[in-house]
């Protein structure tokens, strides 16, 4: 097993970097148990692996690094033993019939979430507008639990993608029917909007369905993790 060099701690660090993720085509995965999905399910999208494990051996090229160095390239406060970085390789779902997309959604943490859900519930791919976060931003890698090397999630310009489906586009919005009381069935595209400001408005006039989350309490809004949650477990039930 090599020792990570200084090279390939500044190699490693700068991949944090969304312009070096995307000239590069990789990004980074931390933490034991996700490392370990990729071992065994996609192992042909492992660049290479560090460990501060020299009993730990891998069928991939895997570097030893001290706990200093691998502070040097962790995300997390507290480094992990495993890290690996990883090639992007978009999947595409063919026959997708329970879709989210994604307008505008900026949080790292409420994205992770979000895909974990998604995965959850079984949807069949997740469609996010080009001005979402992007889905190998390290935060939003942890937070997703490795739900997004499990689902199809791809970019796009969202207005023209929805333009041109022939699935029922349903809208998370303030006005509409309750979701509790309007019928549903798992099947159709789900738009989920920014934390701030909702569904744009060029997206909202493309909407078919607008449906909302009832209010019991004194609360002004509900995170859009949560509201996600909410919505496709309903979907779910029918």
């Amino acid at each position: 097993m090599e020792t990570l060099s200084k090279n390939k701690i500044k190699w490693i660090r700068s991949l944090r970097m969304k312009k070096n993720r995307d000239s590069e085509q990789l990004f980074i995965v931390e933490g034991e148990k996700m490392v370990q999905e990729l071992v065994n399910n996609h192992s042909d999208l492992i660049e290479c692996v560090v460990s501060t494990d020299k009993t730990i051996s891998f069928n991939h090229s895997t570097f030893l690094a001290d706990v200093q160095s691998m502070g040097q390239i962790s995300s997390l406060k507290t480094p992990n033993r495993l890290l690996a970085v990883v090639k992007i390789r978009p999947k595409k779902s063919k026959n997708a019939k329970f879709i989210l997309a994604l307008d505008g959604i900026q949080d790292p943490g409420n994205m992770g979430t979000i895909l974990r859900t998604a995965d959850w519930f079984g949807v069949d791919e997740v469609i996010c507008s080009k001005n979402t976060v992007d889905i190998h931003n390290p935060k939003v890698v942890q937070a997703s639990m490795g739900s997004l090397f499990r689902i199809p999630i791809n970019y796009c310009n969202l207005h023209e993608y929805l333009s041109k489906s022939d699935l029922t586009i349903y809208g998370a919005l303030l006005t509409g029917e309750s979701i509790y009381t309007k019928t549903v069935q798992k099947e159709g595209v789900i738009v989920m909007g920014n934390e701030g400001n909702g569904i744009s408005e060029e997206i909202k006039e493309l909407v078919q369905t607008s449906i909302h989350i009832p209010r019991f309490g004194e609360s002004e809004s509900l995170n859009v993790a949560v509201a996600t949650g909410i919505v496709l477990s309903e979907f779910s039930r029918g």
